[in-house]
């Protein structure tokens, strides 16, 4: 197996990049970058820590990553599973990556800065939703920002419903814990209790 082991191997193969990959990349939100952040329910948060690195989901309303200014993103963190592995590395290394999707479109946005995460009541209390606060929030200072390219989301038929996964055909969650706790999970109550868990941790 051949492996690529310098830069120039790399580009070699690959070219270097066309005018059109290296303009859109700014260093703050432009108006037509804020279209599809305020557009978005869902991102990807990248992150790097002392223990590896850490790609995590994150969804809410659409518009719920507010641009605070152009140089400037803040993005509420809800109740969860309470690991934090996302903050407890932006607490050691502030770098963090953004990838935002927008239901129904191709073209996904890319962020990248450097992140801090703030208590601060006020904040937190104007991310609420039904009345419950964001319990903190991760303000984002953006070093650049650029939108990629559909091909991936294009070939991947992402949006196509007639792609669209049978949930039945894959293992629930329940069934996953069972064998990775070695049966100390009852995966069946897991799984039956979800919809209650949900609905009490969904905001």
């Amino acid at each position: 197996m051949s492996v690529i082991t310098t830069v120039e191997q790399l580009e070699a193969l690959y070219g270097l990049p066309g005018e059109t990959s290296l303009v859109k990349e700014v260093d703050h939100v432009i108006p037509e970058y804020a279209a599809f952040i305020e557009a978005s329910p869902f991102a990807a948060l990248a992150t790097s820590g002392p223990e590896g690195l850490d790609c995590s989901p994150r969804g809410d309303l659409a518009g719920f990553v507010r641009i605070h200014d152009p140089k400037t993103l803040m993005m509420p963190d809800r109740r969860g599973n309470n690991r934090a592995d996302s903050l407890k590395n932006i607490i050691r290394d502030p770098r963090v990556g953004l990838l935002f999707l927008v239901p129904g479109s191709g073209t996904t946005l890319r962020v990248n800065g450097r992140a801090h995460i703030t208590t601060d009541a006020a904040l937190c209390a104007s991310f609420s939703v039904d009345g419950r606060p964001a319990r903190s929030v991760t303000v984002i200072d953006v070093d650049s920002v650029y939108f990629q390219c559909a091909r991936a989301v294009h070939r991947s038929e992402l949006w196509n419903p007639a792609r669209h996964v049978d949930p039945k055909s894959l293992p629930t969650p329940g069934k996953i814990l069972e064998i990775t706790s070695r049966k100390g999970i009852d995966g069946e109550a897991y799984d039956q209790g979800w919809p209650e868990r949900a609905k009490k941790s969904m905001w």
